[in-house]
């Protein structure tokens, strides 16, 4: 398969932003007289602001609508970004590269005003061709549904591209859209083996994320889910 296009996920590949997160909806939570779960940060992520919000609201605290939960949330990141925008290691550089062969496309669980956000502060946003948040969609992740959305704004077949991704959630859903996956996985949110092990190359960082590894996984066949 000749890769027509490169889609990257958002969180915890371009901007180490998973940490974040947990902080900042374990604030929220406790603030309002909440419960957080141990396997709280595991379900959350991948998923829409429509979803996530729902299970705080309706699962871990109590008395707020899913609409308080994520407005409350998402304006305390709002707050958090404009302090500070934690990078991954290499991230600006690998977006700048990749785009010189590649069109660009980015789908995240992160809501779009957020995304929009990081993107111009980063400086690229004029180098990604289709973004897409999963509040857009139907399904978060692991659902394919933001990934074969991507594919579709750029106008291309989903199974022509090659998804960066982290997490386990992300993982299973660019594969589930047909893509070939190279995953950069998050060391303090390691992705279960089973999600790895439908990766086309596991890659230590960002550095290692070239064209022509790029090009080596599109001609690659897709791994084959354990049965």
């Amino acid at each position: 398969m000749s890769v027509q296009a490169v889609v990257f996920d958002l969180d915890g590949v371009l901007i180490d932003t998973e940490p974040v997160w947990e902080e900042v909806r374990r604030a929220f939570v406790a603030d309002h007289g909440g419960r957080w779960l141990p396997d709280t940060q595991d379900r959350l992520m991948g998923m829409s602001t429509e979803e996530w919000a729902d299970y705080l609201a309706t699962d871990l605290i109590g008395g707020l609508t899913a609409d308080e939960v994520a407005y409350g949330v998402i304006d305390r990141m709002s707050r958090r970004y404009a302090e500070e925008l934690p990078l991954m290691p290499g991230a600006v550089e690998t977006i700048r590269r990749t785009a010189e062969r590649y069109p660009l496309g980015l789908n995240s669980s992160s809501p779009r005003a957020l995304i929009d956000l990081v993107l111009g502060r980063l400086g690229v946003d004029g180098l990604f061709r289709a973004t897409v948040s999963t509040e857009e969609v139907d399904r978060g992740k692991p659902a394919p549904d933001g990934y074969l959305a991507a594919a579709a704004r750029l106008d291309v077949l989903a199974a022509e591209c090659v998804a960066i991704e982290d997490s386990s959630n992300g993982l299973r859903s660019a594969y589930a859209a047909g893509m070939r996956v190279i995953a950069v996985p998050h060391p303090r949110y390691p992705p279960a083996d089973d999600a790895l092990a439908l990766a086309s190359y596991v890659a230590p960082d960002l550095d290692a994320v070239t064209a022509d590894l790029i090009a080596k996984v599109g001609a690659a066949e897709r791994p084959q889910p354990s049965a």
